[in-house]
């Protein structure tokens, strides 16, 4: 009897229990995992497949987006339309300049050896070059009876102007000039005595003085002083 227990603790010599883990904690880690998957997979049902997007629902969508895009671009175009109407009401003032510099005023407008001088002489040396005096269609170039060689300009409110006795004429008939573009050189063409250039104004096909027209316009063709306006 004593024998047999001393022997047989030689039977667990050397060897150590495993110890295995608790059930209560198994249990919670596969409870956390299965509750996990039940999250997921209620989220995922959640969330709209588009195949499940009725096809009212998606054409409301479309129209949505169609007609906020269409009122976007109607916004832009009545922005442009009031900066367009706002830049041409803010227009620049016109201009009217003097047809040439550094000349000799002479011949006013009037009775002159028993006719009207329907113009002004303004006398300078030959071949110098003058310009409009307003911004106008070129209705004439070219000679034109006892004016010489001539240029006639229409503005925009009617009025004409003709330069006469040129020597030479730089426009064509239809063109349109600006303030300030050359049309001519100045000479003694037609009935002319000496070089100079005669300037005529006319309103409503009759010859008007180009003195007080003129400077109601910002232009002293007497004392040879221009209005400047930023072009």
């Amino acid at each position: 009897m004593r024998q047999r227990l001393s022997s047989e603790p030689d039977r667990y010599r050397g060897r150590r229990r495993v110890p295995t883990p608790p059930r209560s904690r198994y249990a919670a880690v596969v409870t956390t995992a299965f509750v996990g998957a039940g999250i997921v997979a209620l989220g995922a049902s959640a969330l709209p497949d588009a195949k499940d997007v009725s096809p009212t629902v998606l054409d409301e969508l479309k129209q949505a987006s169609v007609t906020s895009q269409d009122a976007a671009a109607r916004a832009d175009n009545a922005d442009r339309a009031s900066r367009d109407s706002r830049s041409k009401d803010s227009g620049e003032p016109e201009v009217w300049l003097l047809p040439l510099q550094g000349y000799d005023f002479n011949s006013p407008y009037g009775m002159r050896w028993g006719k009207l001088h329907t113009g002004v002489d303004l006398v300078a040396g030959e071949g110098t070059p003058y310009v409009a005096i307003h911004d106008g269609l070129v209705t004439k170039a070219g000679w034109f009876g006892g004016y010489g060689n001539a240029v006639i300009v229409q503005h925009a409110d009617g009025s004409e102007a003709i330069y006469g006795h040129s020597s030479a004429v730089s426009v064509k008939e239809g063109q349109q000039v600006k303030a300030g573009d050359q049309l001519g050189l100045v000479g003694q063409t037609g009935h002319a005595y000496g070089t100079h250039l005669h300037l005529e104004i006319h309103v409503k096909g009759q010859p008007e003085d180009p003195v007080p027209f003129l400077q109601e316009r910002g232009v002293d063709i007497k004392l040879q002083v221009e209005a400047i306006y930023t072009r």
